[in-house]
């Protein structure tokens, strides 16, 4: 049985069976300082700084273990993600839905920070050898910016290219993934609200999203927007 589990809105946890799959922490609102309407999410930091020995135990034995069991008597064989939103209110979390799958742009974050095999994780899922797996994590800070349309999350221009894209040179640490794009002829399109999404390895918060603001100023794109203080809670400079 797999299962990966997300808290949100203030950070996510994730486990396959009962194993830590790392935590994240993302940014809902459209404008710096966390003010604005909400959206599907503005970029996300991981770790997450909320997250403690204390309050992870208290996710695992009221809310992770006991869904564990619950699965386990209905004789229900699940395997796959489950995504739980909590909410943490005085170090104590409440859960609030369940999903199947998994967080975005926590998803974008936290992966590249995998050191093992994602099929291997999967696969040893499927036949019941997770708890003999041990999952291997890069101790560096990942953060990610979404860059978007601009207008959103209310109406925005749609099919609008996004030129300079291939000119961009990313480090093995660096990371781009897709979004609202659309590939038209030999041309990058903007076809969504939440159009890329730009990662950051390095060892520690700062020095990834000033390698993010780089990447955003070579791409000089017109079109769009992004925050400029994804992680501002942990970055003191």
């Amino acid at each position: 049985m797999g299962i990966l589990f997300n808290i949100a809105p203030h950070i996510n946890f994730f486990v396959f069976s009962i194993q830590s799959f790392g935590t994240a922490q993302d940014h809902k609102r459209v404008l710096e300082g966390d003010k604005g309407k909400n959206t599907g999410g503005m970029g996300a930091y991981s770790p997450s700084r909320l997250i403690t020995d204390e309050l992870e135990k208290k996710i695992l034995d009221k809310i992770i273990n006991p869904t564990l069991k619950a699965l386990k008597n209905l004789k229900t064989n699940y395997i796959g993600f489950l995504y739980a939103g909590l909410m943490i209110s005085n170090n104590e979390p409440y859960l609030i839905e369940y999903n199947v799958r998994m967080g975005d742009p926590e998803c974008q974050t936290l992966l590249p920070k995998l050191k093992t095999d994602f099929y291997e994780i999967l696969n040893a899922c499927c036949e019941n050898k997770l708890d003999k797996l041990n999952i291997e994590w890069t101790k560096q800070k990942s953060l990610c910016v979404v860059l978007c349309s601009k207008g959103y999350p209310e109406n925005y221009e749609k099919n609008v290219e996004i030129k300079n894209i291939n000119k961009l040179k990313l480090s093995s640490n660096d990371f781009l993934f897709h979004a609202g794009t659309s590939k038209i002829k030999d041309g990058i399109f903007a076809t969504g609200g939440r159009v890329l999404n730009f990662v950051s390895l390095s060892d520690n918060f700062f020095q990834s999203r000033e390698n993010i603001q780089k990447h955003l100023k070579d791409l000089n794109w017109l079109g769009g927007f992004f925050r400029k203080d994804i992680g501002f809670k942990v970055i003191e400079k």
